[in-house]
């Protein structure tokens, strides 16, 4: 006999419902286009239903961005889990970085940016979820390359790294995939080309220069 699902649990799937709707109407019809009672639609819930788990439009919009930022971390984390043993860490933690910036989370993150420029109240809840995925993004990066987190240049160059991977993003919306690829191909380069290399490494270096001076 199938054990009869607790209130909690019930709430719980009703509100995943609630997140996946509104994720997909932010998607489909932009942050403008998504409103409660489309969302509610969507998910295949009363009006009412929606309004007892999130009272605003804000309230849903805000909690699934973070439900999906949230849910894309976690994989990011099995992934960078992978790569520790890499004889090509850096390479591989752009690429994945590349990776936790596609697909509807991205979308969706774009579309309450765009919504928080002249929205105050939403700016502020877009930093608190900015904020989950930048700290993210340094737990992963020393994760893989635990040798560089001593370097102070290494934050930087993840928030640079993120920074050009988005813009590219963006700007590659209608290009074709090997284009795409293509673009992100050259940008890895010249982002390997100009990483740092880590402090202990100058100091091993110069040391071995002095040597070979001598």
């Amino acid at each position: 006999m199938v054990p009869r699902r607790t209130q909690e649990q019930r709430s719980s799937e009703m509100r995943t419902r609630l997140l996946e709707a509104t994720i997909d109407c932010l998607v489909d019809y932009g942050y403008a286009g998504t409103t409660v009672n489309r969302v509610a639609e969507r998910a295949g819930v009363t009006r009412g239903a929606q309004v007892h788990h999130y009272p605003a439009k804000v309230d849903l919009v805000v909690a699934a961005v973070q439900y999906l930022a949230t849910k894309r971390i976690e994989a990011a984390r099995i992934d960078a889990k992978t790569l520790v043993t890499s004889t090509n860490k850096l390479s591989d933690a752009l690429d994945l970085l590349w990776k936790m910036n596609q697909g509807r989370l991205f979308e969706a993150s774009v579309e309450l940016w765009v919504a928080a420029r002249t929205d105050s109240d939403l700016r502020s809840h877009a930093h608190e979820v900015e904020g989950l995925v930048a700290a993210a993004a340094l737990e992963i990066g020393t994760m893989i390359m635990p040798e560089r987190t001593k370097d102070p240049r290494f934050i930087a160059q993840i928030y640079s790294a993120r920074d050009t991977i988005r813009g590219l993003i963006i700007w590659s919306w209608g290009m074709s995939e090997p284009q795409r690829e293509a673009r992100w191909m050259h940008a890895k380069r010249l982002m390997l080309d100009a990483w740092p290399v880590p402090a202990d490494e100058e100091i091993r270096q110069f040391a071995g220069a002095q040597r070979v001076a001598r």
